[in-house]
């Protein structure tokens, strides 16, 4: 059966190898528990939702900061009071149609989840996403993530011109940012929707095995042993 709808993190399952997808969000096999590693005490999963959480409530009002959020304090301050003004909107679950036209989350055929949007002016906004863990090796994903973020908030927000996206890399202290206009965002939907395409109109799904997109499935037959073509790390 196709997958109907879609998220950029599903696409990314979809592009490292489609089986996996097929099982992940088609069959909704579940991964197996997975050890944790000397020296953790939490996944690296179960570690960023519990951030996210953390920070949407300090940004509220509602809960205390928590260490996680130590190196980027002042900046969670600022949007702390900025929210008290109205000019912030968190935790935004997008939904868009098949045409690229917002749509309720439920059913949409692309859903898209934001950390936080500022409203600078009527024109003028930031996208920040809140990342947990590294920054290096994750720098095209990363890049083509706020891609999507500003093509999507083009489309939301007609009366934007401008769009800043911001990814705030906690653990390193680090913020990336890039501006798009809005006829760049726009210049995105092409790609975006060759990708959205693939994914729910695909009908078959074979895997893709290689040491890159097995190191870390639990499909194979180290986990729940649905694939059986898997390549052992």
């Amino acid at each position: 059966m196709a997958i109907t709808s879609w998220s950029n993190s599903k696409y990314t399952d979809f592009a490292k190898c489609k089986f996996l997808c097929y099982l992940k969000h088609d069959k909704r096999v579940p991964e197996p528990v997975r050890e944790l590693r000397p020296g953790q005490t939490e996944h690296a999963n179960d570690r960023g939702s519990r951030i996210h959480d953390a920070a949407e409530m300090f940004v509220r009002g509602k809960g205390p900061a928590i260490p996680e959020m130590r190196k980027f304090q002042a900046e969670f301050d600022v949007m702390q009071r900025l929210f008290t003004r109205g000019e912030v909107s968190l935790e935004g679950e997008w939904g868009m149609d098949q045409g690229w036209n917002t749509a309720p989350w439920k059913g949409a055929w692309l859903r898209l989840k934001l950390d936080s949007l500022v409203h600078i002016s009527k024109t003028e906004a930031v996208v920040i996403d809140y990342k947990s863990g590294k920054r290096f090796g994750n720098e095209m994903k990363h890049a083509e993530q706020t891609q999507l973020y500003a093509l999507v908030s083009a489309l939301r927000h007609p009366e934007l011109e401008i769009i800043h996206t911001e990814l705030w890399y906690l653990d390193v202290n680090e913020i990336a940012q890039t501006t798009y206009t809005r006829d760049q965002a726009l210049r995105f939907k092409r790609a975006w929707d060759m990708r959205g395409n693939q994914i729910t109109s695909c009908g078959t799904w074979p895997p893709n095995p290689n040491i890159f997109s097995c190191q870390w499935c639990g499909y194979g037959p180290w986990g729940t042993n649905d694939c059986k073509v898997g390549v052992k790390r």
